[in-house]
């Protein structure tokens, strides 16, 4: 895991998404172009929360989201998603 210096604002966390799976269940393998984005990943960081709604998610969990949560960014050679905890879908 990493140890980020950034701190999100508010109701948003940063994940770091999981690897894309690279080989089928059969063993053939998945080329780059054809790799689906992952939709779990871990929490890295959390915000405070809302005035009246504290957060439910905490560093350490992996969570799912929607395919389209979040934006992606780059820090220190690294991809990261940073969302609002409401497009979280679950805790695993």
């Amino acid at each position: 895991m990493a140890n980020l210096t950034i701190t999100p604002l508010a109701d948003r966390v940063i994940v770091e998404p999981a690897a894309a799976e690279t080989k089928t269940a059969s063993g053939l393998i998945i080329p780059d172009t054809a790799q689906e984005k992952p939709q779990k990943g871990t929490v890295v960081a959390v915000g405070t929360g809302k005035k009246d709604e504290p957060m439910t998610v905490k560093v350490g969990d992996t969570v799912l989201y929607g395919k389209y949560a979040g934006t992606e960014f780059k820090y220190e050679g690294s991809d990261y998603l940073i969302m609002r905890e409401a497009d979280i879908l679950a805790i695993i």
